[in-house]
């Protein structure tokens, strides 16, 4: 929960929290690993030719990814921003400096509506138009053929909790590639299991962000984007150190090094061993919930809506506690500060154990214990 080095926090007054809630930016994203942490060290003492840097390190990505090309951008969400203005300004210098202004240019990204989500505002950053489809009573395959005209710059396909999609993504790449149309992937948090690294290239997308943070372990603010080779080199001349609509999203040399390593760690680890120790600190946390009246209290693994084998709690009629809020936000406001996640499903509380640390499933189970017998 803590460590040495957080004397500044400690100046500033900043309290740590227990993070059961995964791998969320709210409370940090995710922890840096020690070797990613020394290798942005070494090389914030360097100086390098950028593009150089930004070359050699898409060869690594492209590497572990089974892409044509690869680049580190800042975050997912500096992904999705990056394959807007791949796919609608290319690599022309001219339109490059006219975005966000789409004039003269195909502008519409189509997006499923059950795909719809928050951070689909980093493709209008670049100035791209979102144009939903899958609402209509045709079969979906002709909905989306329908729905591609010469406004189209491409399609985006989102993978995620509580997002789906009827089709495949091997359905709208096959469809989208009729009309030369690219596939935009958003994968930002499925990471692990290792395989999604290729799963989406393998299964046609043109253009995959990932998040460098979250599961890979690297730094919060970077991201892996992968795909053809065309629309990686348009997305890197549309970034820093150059001055296209991504230049606020600017990577650091120190970022990109330490990606890299974060990286390298995560294809080689063992995930499984992993795994293993996540379901025995979701067994000892659910065991928290275990005998109490109105309480179901179980451990939900391999659910592709959760994050890691996951301790959840439902409160049914019988239940004559506080409910899932008030003890989420009692959790919160106690020391330790202790974040958990509420309503995915249904009157609920569940703990992510994929962001907790060794000790702290024992501490997030006794605060729990507390808070039901509370109200029983």
């Amino acid at each position: 929960m803590t460590s040495d080095n957080s004397n500044l926090f400690d100046e500033l007054g900043l309290n740590p929290v227990i993070n059961g809630r995964s791998w969320v930016t709210i409370l940090g994203g995710s922890r840096m690993v020690p070797e990613v942490s020394q290798a942005m060290y070494d090389a914030a003492d360097t100086f390098i030719d950028f593009n150089e840097l930004n070359k050699l390190a898409g060869e690594r990505i492209s590497k572990y990814t089974g892409a044509e090309a690869g680049l580190v951008v800042s975050g997912a969400s500096g992904g999705l921003l990056m394959q807007a203005a791949a796919c609608m300004a290319g690599s022309d210098p001219d339109l490059i400096l006219q975005l966000p202004d789409t004039s003269g240019m195909k502008d519409e990204i189509l997006i499923h509506n059950k795909h719809r989500f928050g951070y689909e505002v980093c493709y209008r950053t670049a100035g791209a138009n979102l144009k939903e489809w899958g609402a209509g009573e045709e079969p979906l395959a002709e909905q989306l053929r329908s729905a591609i005209d010469h406004q189209t710059a491409a399609v985006a396909y989102v993978f995620g909790p509580w997002l789906s999609c009827e089709l495949s993504l091997r359905e709208v790449v096959a469809i989208a590639h009729e009309r030369d149309v690219p596939v935009l992937v958003d994968g930002a948090a499925m990471l692990p299991p290792a395989e999604n690294l290729r799963r989406y290239i393998i299964e046609g997308a043109d253009m995959v962000t990932f998040s460098g943070g979250k599961g890979v372990r690297g730094p919060q603010s970077t991201g892996i984007l992968a795909g053809r080779a065309d629309l990686i080199e348009a997305a890197r001349l549309n970034m820093s150190p150059y001055a296209g609509v991504g230049r606020a999203s600017k990577v650091a040399k120190e970022e990109i090094a330490g990606l890299l390593v974060a990286l390298e760690r995560f294809v080689s680890m063992d995930h499984e061993e992993e795994w293993t120790t996540w379901r025995q600190w979701s067994e000892t946390i659910v065991d928290a919930g275990k005998g109490i009246t109105g309480l179901k209290s179980v451990i939900e693994d391999g659910d592709p809506n959760r994050q890691g084998p996951t301790a959840v709690f439902y409160f049914d009629e019988d239940w004559n506690g506080p409910s899932s809020s008030v003890i989420q936000q009692r959790l919160a406001e106690g020391s330790p500060s202790i974040h958990v996640g509420t309503g995915s499903y249904a009157d609920e509380l569940y703990v992510s154990p994929v962001a907790l640390e060794p000790g702290e499933a024992v501490i997030v189970a006794e605060a729990l214990r507390a808070e039901f017998s509370s109200g029983n």
